[in-house]
């Protein structure tokens, strides 16, 4: 009987000792694998976005710009004559560089998509020949080309336009190598391509090499009230609850003409794939804009997209775009099953009409029937002819909720 306490004793010195080396094991494995972590992504930690490092980053632009290696409309006001001013960086994300700066006086936003020049692939073809000698419309096809690769769209010579505007003379190879760095940016080819026919992108002002400059826009946030800063937009006068109402009413139609104008003005359909506030802005007449445009897609290379190898449907999910598994061939279905209009109500239109557990956001007139709509228009649905028919009832009536509810707030006042 003696033995037993010390038996247990002796166990109890084992199990304290296991647990012990237990631990240390853990930690060593925590530390080695931290440390690794540490080493493959080093670089995440130096996408801090700094005013020292954007102001390098413009630094060897410029630098570039002298050397003759770059050119662009802007260089000269950025490098030589300092109309273009440095403000302060707004972020990295994943190489993107994005970065606030005052040109003349107006307020305008820099971006690239990688932060030195020579990170994107050389023109071959400006080392074999005298780029003088490079007849345009072999350059016009490199760019259809490149547009093909990017967007999966076919485009003709007279549709270039917006995209290359450069002429003949001097730095004429800087010229073609700086385009040719754009024409790598897709979000660069979106903007160039719809500007002229779409109020609801970016403007490009210039560029200098590698980056160009867009209209300055508040961009929205989910953490808002409102989800825009609607006070930057109309004024201090939108303090009072009627005039938010009335902005809220103007943005949510203006979301449902851009709805329509994707869905129907284009050649193909354009597919958003990362709907959130802080991708979109309100132009002082309350349009929405599109700022970040980095996944959309037109129809031939969303489907290039969805079609990919699945065991199940949440192995379609791009982002915001779905798509439904054929599990008899594993196979994802290239045609995407949800739409643009269901994914903003989803994401967007809940947020202002939807109840929430301290009450509405906002009170306003058909509030119920809003409300019912809205969800209705969030619901999944296989975009079959049914489903494409109940998203067209669904985009009719909400025109109609809000219209109607606009002409009760101005009947009100």
């Amino acid at each position: 009987m003696r033995g037993i306490p010390g038996l247990k004793r002796l166990r109890l010195k084992i199990w304290r000792r296991c647990t012990l080396v237990l631990l240390l094991l853990w930690a060593a494995c925590w530390m080695l694998v931290s440390a690794l972590l540490f080493l493959l992504h080093r670089s995440v930690f130096s996408e801090r976005c700094t005013d020292e490092k954007s102001r390098r980053i413009l630094a060897r632009l410029c630098l570039d710009y002298s050397s003759g290696a770059l050119t662009g409309d802007l260089c000269e006001d950025l490098c030589v004559a300092q109309k273009l001013v440095y403000k302060h960086c707004l972020y990295y994300d994943r190489g993107k560089k994005v970065i606030q700066a005052d040109w003349r006086g107006q307020p305008i936003i820099l971006k690239s998509k990688k932060e030195i020049f020579s990170s994107y692939q050389h023109l071959s073809m400006l080392e074999e020949v005298e780029t003088q000698d490079i007849p345009e419309t072999e350059l016009l096809l490199m760019v259809a080309l490149e547009v093909k690769n990017v967007l999966g769209l076919e485009l003709s010579n007279n549709t270039m336009g917006p995209l290359w505007t450069r002429k003949k003379g001097p730095r004429w190879k800087a010229q073609v190598a700086s385009m040719w760095s754009l024409l790598q940016q897709e979000e660069y080819i979106y903007f160039s391509l719809l500007q002229d026919f779409s109020k609801h992108v970016l403007r490009i002002i210039g560029s200098c090499g590698h980056f160009y400059a867009v209209e300055y826009l508040t961009a929205g946030h989910a953490w808002h009230k409102t989800l825009f800063p609607l006070e930057n937009v109309v004024g201090p006068s939108v303090a009072g609850h009627g005039s938010r109402v009335r902005a809220i009413i103007d943005i949510a139609l203006s979301f449902l003409d851009m709805v329509q104008h994707f869905d129907n003005d284009f050649s193909h359909r354009l597919h958003l794939c990362d709907i959130k506030p802080e991708n979109f802005a309100i132009r002082h007449d309350l349009t929405v804009v599109a700022i970040d445009v980095d996944m959309a897609f037109f129809e031939p290379k969303m489907r290039d997209i969805l079609e990919q190898n699945c065991t199940r449907d949440e192995d379609c999910n791009f982002f915001d775009c779905f798509s439904k598994c054929n599990l008899k061939i594993r196979k994802c279905g290239a045609q995407r099953a949800n739409n643009n209009l269901q994914v903003i109500c989803d994401k967007i239109f809940r947020h202002w009409f939807s109840p929430h557990l301290r009450g509405p956001l906002v009170s306003f007139p058909l509030q119920p029937q809003l409300q019912k709509a809205v969800q209705e228009c969030a619901e999944p649905r296989h975009m079959d002819v049914a489903g494409h028919q109940r998203t067209l009832k669904s985009l009719s009536e909400l025109y109609h909720l809000l219209q109607v509810t606009r002409r009760e707030l101005q009947r009100a006042e």
